[in-house]
């Protein structure tokens, strides 16, 4: 009697420690609208800010996301930010977002972009973006430094880009 209650004890302690360990690695995926994200990233600050436009669902976006990472990983104690944003829907965040991000492990920040209008959130992106994804945006202290590429992108090419 005294061991099926431990066995049961056991049990439960680790169900706790696993769900613990389950929430601690999922990623909080904050929702940002158009102003949220430009007032984050063009501010007066000393810090380089690498930010991706993505989706899980384009092939281009996933296939280059793990150069991201790597310059996340390697500039995570400096002053170079990067900031993975999110295009799919709002609906699919805990569906597909969330376990994406967690499935290939991303430590990099990951937000989720949520609007609807493409006609007005385009242009104060960035005038020249025609809204295909993947499109980045390397930009430093307030856009004295500012660059925009609508392509899929190569690990060197962030790197020789970037101001730190």
């Amino acid at each position: 009697m005294i061991t099926r209650q431990k066995n049961k004890f056991s049990f439960r302690i680790l169900v706790f420690l696993t769900m613990m360990s389950i929430t601690s690695i999922a990623q909080n995926v904050p929702i940002y609208k158009t102003n949220d994200l430009l007032k984050r990233i063009h501010n007066s600050s000393d810090t380089t800010y690498i930010v991706n436009f993505w989706a899980t669902w384009c092939k281009p976006c996933v296939a280059e996301l793990p150069e991201f990472e790597k310059m996340h990983l390697q500039k995570k104690d400096s002053l170079v930010k990067v900031i993975l944003v999110c295009m799919d829907f709002k609906v699919d965040l805990d569906k597909k977002v969330k376990p994406f991000i967690q499935k290939n492990q991303y430590k990099s920040e990951v937000v989720l972009f949520d609007e609807s209008n493409a006609n007005e959130f385009i242009n104060k992106i960035d005038s020249t973006w025609s809204g295909a994804i993947p499109a980045t945006i390397i930009t430093y202290r307030n856009k004295t430094y500012y660059h925009f590429i609508e392509k899929k992108l190569t690990f060197d090419y962030l790197q020789e880009k970037i101001k730190h």
